[in-house]
C-alpha cells in the first residue's frame, strides 16, 4: 500500500532561470506529521504550493503523488476534485476576498463541494472557528477588520472544513503573540490526533514545528539538507546548516547570546555548484565546491554532506599533565585524564577556580605543551608541535590568545608589525612568500578594523605600552585571526579588562568566530561570562573534568560542587523597585 503523500525529485524552476526546488524527495503516511524548516527564501512555500497541485508544469517536475495520483500533469477536474477534501492548504497572508464575511468564505467549500445548506454550513462554520480558538463572532466581520492573527485562524478554520487527509500549514502561527500561537500549535496537534490526517508545518518557526511534527526536513536553497526525527534533526543537528540555524533561534532555555549563520542564502538565479551551503559552511573543502551531495543515512537520520555531519574539530582523550620530577611530593598533577571534544564552528567553554588546570590545558590544545598522557587531535590528525617551517601550515589552524597580552605581545615591535607579523613568518600560505606588501597592510587594516580598532593613522606605528588593556588584547586577537585558522584558543581574554572593554572584546571575538566559522574554545573563571559566548561548559578541578553539559543547564542547574560555587560567586547587580524591595537584575546563575 502506498504512502498518503510521495515526493520524488521534485524541482521547481520559475521563468526559467529560478531555481526555487531542486530535487526535494520525501513521503508521509496517513496520521504522521512532517515539519520543513529552513531560512526565508529556502523554498518552503513553493513546496507547499506543489503540495496542492497549485505549480505544475513546465514550471515544475519530478512527481507529486497524493493517494496514488500524480498531481503534477493531472488535469483541473482531477485536481479540483482532491483539493479541500484530500488535500487542504493553509496559506500565509490572507487569501480572503475582501468584500465577503469571513463566515461565508470559511463555509464556502461546504456549500460548493458537499451542497451543505447555507444555514448548516455557517453553523458548522461556526464550530470551526471555535476548534481554532477563534471567537465564531467575527465571522460576521471582514477580512480587514481583523488582526493577522485572527484571519491565520480562519484560514486554519477554512482548511479544515471538508476534513482532508493531508493538511499544509503554511507559518500556521505567523502574526500570532507567543501565547495564542502555543495555544493554536497544541489545538493543531489535538486535531491531527483525533482526525488522523496527515500534517505537514511549514515554517521558520522552529520551537512550534517540533512541537507540531515527530519528522523534519530541513531546505536550503529548494535541496533537503538533513530529515529525520525531529527530537534528533532539530534538538542535535548533525549538518552544518541545521546546527547553524538552530543555533541562531532565540528561545528561553539557552544563555548563549544570538548567532546569526555567516554570509547570505544564494541567489536562487546562481545557485553555487557543489553543495549550496559550502560558502557558508565552517567546515567545506574542495569537494564540497565540485561535487553535489544528496541525502545519505548519517547519525540516524539522512544528511546531504559529504563528510557526514559536522566534524570532530578538536578531541581530547585522556590528556594528563604533570610538572616536577623526582619523588611524588615534589610533582604537581596539573591534568589527569581530561578529555572533551569540540565540533567545527562550535563554542566551548572551560571554567575553573584558580589553580585547575585550565592554562595548562590551554597550551596542551594549541602544541605549546606536550602531554604525558592521552592525545590531541584536529580533525583526526595528531597536533603537530614542531616550530619548523613544514609544520607551520599546520600550527596555523590553531591560535592562541594569552591572558596576559602584555607578555604574549613584543614590546618592540608597533602595531601594524605585530598584526602583520604572522604573515610576514609564511604563516599566512606556508610557503614563506606571503603576499605582497600592499596586499600586507590591507589585510592588516582588515583585521583591525574586524575587532574594532583603527586601521589607519598613529595607531599603527604605536607600542604596547602606548595602549590600554583593551586594546591590546584586541591587537592579540587580530594578530590571531589574521592567519584564518580553523581553532581558536582564548585563555582568560578578559581578565585584565574593565566591564566595558570586557563587553567589547567579547563582542568583537563572538563575530570573529561567526564570520570565519571557528571553532572556539574560551577558558575563564567567569561562568557568566563564558554562558554567554558558548554551547556547552566544561568545568575543571584540581585537573579533572567534573562537568560537562549545555551552558544553559550547566550555568542554571549545575550538578557539580564546583559549578555551584563558581555560580554563587558570579557577580550580580541589584535594583530597588517602586515597592522599595531590592531584586537581582543580573546574576551569573539565573537564566
Amino acid at each position: 500500500m502506498s504512502a498518503l503523500l510521495e515526493v520524488d525529485e521534485l524541482a521547481v524552476r520559475f521563468d526559467g532561470e529560478v531555481d526555487a526546488l531542486r530535487g526535494v524527495s520525501f513521503a508521509l503516511e496517513r496520521g504522521e506529521s512532517l515539519a520543513v524548516v529552513g531560512e526565508s527564501g529556502a523554498g518552503k512555500s513553493t513546496l507547499a504550493l506543489c503540495l496542492a497541485g497549485l505549480i505544475q508544469p513546465p514550471a515544475a517536475r519530478g512527481s507529486v503523488r497524493l493517494g496514488g495520483q500524480e498531481l503534477l500533469g493531472a488535469s483541473e477536474d482531477t485536481l479540483r476534485s482532491l483539493r479541500w477534501e484530500t488535500v487542504a492548504l493553509a496559506l500565509q497572508g490572507s487569501p480572503f476576498n475582501p468584500v465577503v464575511t469571513l463566515g461565508n468564505q470559511v463555509a464556502e467549500p461546504l456549500r460548493e463541494r458537499r451542497g451543505t445548506s447555507s444555514r448548516e454550513a455557517r453553523k458548522r462554520a461556526d464550530e470551526l472557528a471555535g476548534e481554532v480558538l477563534l471567537d465564531p463572532a467575527v465571522l460576521e466581520r471582514h477580512p480587514h477588520e481583523l488582526s493577522g492573527g485572527e484571519r491565520r485562524r480562519a484560514t486554519l478554520a477554512m482548511a479544515l472544513a471538508l476534513d482532508p487527509d493531508l493538511l499544509v500549514l503554511d507559518e500556521p502561527t505567523g502574526g500570532l503573540d507567543p501565547v495564542t500561537g502555543s495555544e493554536l500549535v497544541e489545538r493543531i496537534g489535538e486535531l491531527a490526533a483525533a482526525r488522523d490526517f496527515g500534517l505537514i508545518v511549514i515554517s521558520h518557526e522552529l520551537a512550534g514545528a517540533a512541537a507540531l511534527a515527530q519528522r523534519s526536513v530541513v531546505l536550503y536553497a529548494g535541496e533537503a539538507m538533513e530529515a529525520g526525527d525531529t527530537t534528533r534533526v532539530i534538538g542535535d543537528p548533525a549538518h552544518p546548516y541545521t546546527w547553524a540555524l538552530v543555533n541562531a533561534y532565540p528561545v528561553m532555555s539557552t544563555t548563549k547570546d544570538l548567532r546569526p549563520i555567516r554570509g547570505l542564502p544564494p541567489d536562487p538565479r546562481a545557485v553555487p555548484p557543489g553543495c549550496p551551503f559550502h560558502p557558508r559552511c565552517p567546515q567545506a573543502e574542495d569537494v564540497c565546491h565540485e561535487q553535489r551531495v544528496s541525502l545519505e543515512p548519517s547519525r540516524a537520520r539522512l544528511v546531504a554532506c559529504h563528510f557526514g555531519g559536522l566534524k570532530t574539530l578538536l578531541d581530547a582523550r585522556g590528556v594528563g599533565k604533570t610538572f616536577g620530577r623526582g619523588r611524588r611530593r615534589g610533582r604537581l598533577k596539573a591534568l589527569e585524564a581530561v578529555s572533551f571534544a569540540l565540533r567545527q564552528g562550535e563554542a566551548v567553554g572551560v571554567v575553573g577556580p584558580s589553580g585547575s588546570g585550565k592554562s595548562t590545558l590551554a597550551r596542551i590544545l594549541t602544541g605549546h605543551l606536550a602531554t604525558d598522557t592521552g592525545e590531541v587531535t584536529l580533525q583526526g590528525r595528531p597536533l603537530v608541535r614542531s616550530w619548523g617551517r613544514s609544520a607551520r601550515a599546520e600550527r596555523v589552524r590553531i591560535q592562541l590568545v594569552m591572558q596576559d597580552p602584555w607578555d604574549a605581545l613584543s614590546p618592540r615591535l608597533t602595531v601594524e608589525e605585530l598584526v602583520r607579523e604572522p604573515l610576514d613568518l609564511g604563516a599566512g600560505d606556508g610557503d614563506g612568500d606571503g603576499d605582497g606588501t600592499d596586499d600586507r597592510a590591507a589585510t592588516v587594516a582588515a583585521a583591525l578594523e574586524s575587532v574594532g580598532l583603527p586601521a589607519s593613522g598613529q595607531f599603527l606605528g604605536a607600542r604596547s605600552h602606548e595602549l590600554s588593556g583593551g586594546q591590546l588584547q584586541r591587537v592579540a586577537l587580530a594578530r590571531a585571526v589574521i592567519v584564518e585558522p580553523e581553532l581558536l584558543v582564548a585563555d582568560e581574554p578578559t581578565s585584565m579588562l574593565d566591564a566595558s572593554e570586557q563587553a567589547r572584546l567579547m563582542v568583537a571575538l563572538r563575530e570573529r568566530q561567526t564570520e570565519l566559522g571557528l571553532g572556539l574554545v574560551l577558558i575563564s573563571h567567569d561562568i557568566a561570562l563564558v554562558r554567554k559566548a558558548t554551547d556547552r561548559i566544561v568545568v575543571l578541578d584540581a585537573g579533572r573534568v567534573v562537568e560537562e553539559g549545555r551552558s544553559e543547564r550547566v550555568s542554571s542547574a549545575p550538578r557539580s560542587l564546583t559549578a555551584r560555587r563558581l555560580i554563587e560567586a558570579a557577580p550580580e547587580l541589584r535594583h530597588t523597585d517602586e515597592s522599595g524591595d531590592r531584586e537581582p537584575i543580573a546574576t551569573g546563575g539565573e537564566t
